[in-house]
């Protein structure tokens, strides 16, 4: 069966990472077609790039990155539940993408944002590195703000409407996570 991991994003005290990312595995385990997990980046505690060599050489000395890598390396497919800070994503996210080459290879994603804006900007800036990185995004994101799907912008009240549109970005990260499993065979 494909495995997405659900990755959140935010490593930030008090955090609304959590609670959407609880709503998003919730939704997504209901559907049966795909295995799902939730991934905390806080559960990583991964620090300022501290492998001498770079991550497309795949040496990894660390055992914080070759647990990372064990734990990407295990999935088909990502959902990315992304803040936006300052009109971008947060540097954990960057980090945690670095630390790693080929586990990311061949494998597609899809975003779920919030912020003022839902995350737009951060998502748009997602998605170059990605390609880099040999990861399929899908066109689908949702974007949840933090006006109109937070009370007083910490309590998780998504609206209804979210729900069709997490389950049309799903059904396509599922889809190509399953396309992309012969190139995944082939570089095994």
């Amino acid at each position: 069966m494909t495995k997405i991991g659900i990755i959140i994003a935010s490593t930030r005290p008090g955090r609304n990472g959590t609670a959407v990312g609880r709503w998003v595995y919730e939704q997504a385990v209901r559907r049966g077609d795909a295995e799902f997990e939730l991934v905390d980046l806080h559960d990583f505690g991964l620090p300022q790039l501290d492998e001498e060599l770079p991550a497309a050489a795949g040496g990894y000395s660390r055992p914080h990155t070759r647990r990372w890598a064990a734990t990407v390396a295990s999935f088909d497919g990502f959902v990315f539940v992304v803040p936006e800070y300052n009109h971008g994503f947060p540097g954990v996210l960057k980090t945690a993408l670095d630390f790693l080459y080929r586990e990311w290879h061949d494998k597609a994603a899809g975003f779920v944002g919030y912020g003022v804006d839902g995350a737009a900007r951060a998502i748009e800036q997602l998605r170059p590195i990605l390609g880099y990185l040999k990861v399929a995004d899908v066109q689908t994101h949702v974007g949840l703000s933090l006006y109109q799907d937070f009370v007083d912008l910490k309590e998780f009240k998504p609206d209804a409407r979210h729900e069709d549109v997490l389950a049309t970005m799903l059904d396509q990260v599922i889809a190509w996570s399953e396309a992309l499993r012969p190139l995944r065979a082939a570089a095994a």
